[in-house]
């Protein structure tokens, strides 16, 4: 670890099969928690490389728990976290709107780390239970058209981490990882990241795989499309940037996405939503993510068409019966 911390101080890079070993290492405690602290720091004092982020990809996808849910075609919507901006969970929500569409989804997540409540804090304070048992998860799949895949639950090696990640209580390197490491790997993902470099980044390492995805960059710093702003957006097709009434929506004030401080208030916003009780910002961002995630599994359909398919499974009340379902 110390020659290599050298070298990264020095301003060199690590090669693809480089990162993979260090991040495998430093899963088996080969190292002490100052090493491993430095090394993420590294991370934020210059931009990750395409071969890093690949080879930190590898390790984890090679270390994680494997599951199979069948013939299942699924998509996982999903941010890095890490904007700083403290929204509700609006991905976590727009993947029940998603489900109660009627498409599957198998959405991969973790506690909070840089904000105060993230997707497995405001599911535990709803009565979800995590599993990584695969007969369960397959079940809620075929019966309720989602499951939840809790990082931690799939990803045991990363428990060295976990610690010093709470310490140092902002983003690392393991948010730009989250999204990418799914341990399923879905036939569609809908990415949000917190800066555009990475947004890039992301396009190069989801090129590689050939599945359909979407990767989001608010360009006021929202890793999801926030409605507060133009969004860059970079899918397996094409780049471009799409304003609030591409999505047939009006411009948001930031405030309004306001997620509060605590799991209950999250818990609060998420059922508001499902019982369409909700403010309209924050049904608005909600369908506008869910009907981008739904455009991504089909580009043909018009991304108007796939917002009002999400704003239906909200009105309809099939989000609410999916979540019922899923409890």
């Amino acid at each position: 670890m110390k020659e290599t911390l050298n070298r990264l101080f020095n301003h060199e890079t690590l090669t693809r099969e480089e990162a993979k070993t260090m991040l495998i290492n430093i899963s088996n405690e080969q190292y002490n928690p100052v090493q491993v602290a430095s090394f993420m720091t590294v991370y934020q004092m210059r931009d990750i490389t395409l071969p890093e982020l690949q080879g930190f990809r590898d390790a984890l996808l090679e270390l994680c728990v494997k599951i199979d849910v069948g013939d299942n075609e699924t998509l996982d919507i999903v941010g890095t976290g890490g904007d700083g901006k403290n929204t509700f969970n609006i991905s976590t929500t727009s993947a029940v709107v998603i489900a109660g569409a009627g498409y599957k989804v198998t959405k991969h997540g973790s506690y909070g780390v840089s904000s105060a409540v993230g997707s497995s804090n405001v599911l535990m304070q709803l009565g979800y239970e995590f599993t990584n048992d695969e007969s369960v998860l397959k079940r809620q799949l075929n019966e309720a058209g989602l499951c939840f895949l809790h990082a931690p639950l799939f990803h045991p090696a990363m428990k060295a981490v976990v610690p010093i990640r709470k310490q140092l209580g902002m983003k690392t390197f393991f948010n730009m990882l989250g999204p990418l490491v799914n341990p399923l790997q879905p036939e569609y993902q809908l990415f949000g990241t917190f800066s555009l470099e990475l947004s890039r980044l992301y396009q190069y390492v989801m090129q590689e795989t050939g599945r359909r995805f979407t990767i989001v960059y608010a360009m006021d710093g929202y890793d999801e499309i926030s409605l507060t702003s133009n969004a860059k957006v970079r899918t397996h097709l094409s780049e471009k940037m799409l304003a609030p009434n591409d999505f047939d929506r009006e411009k948001l004030a930031p405030e309004s996405l306001y997620g509060g401080e605590t799991p209950e208030d999250a818990a609060t916003i998420f059922k508001n939503i499902l019982n369409n009780k909700a403010t309209k910002s924050q049904k608005d961002v909600v369908t506008a993510n869910a009907g981008l995630a739904i455009h991504t599994i089909k580009p043909e359909t018009s991304l108007v068409d796939c917002v009002a398919e999400a704003k239906e499974s909200i009105e309809s009340g099939n989000a609410l019966t999916t979540f019922k379902k899923l409890i």
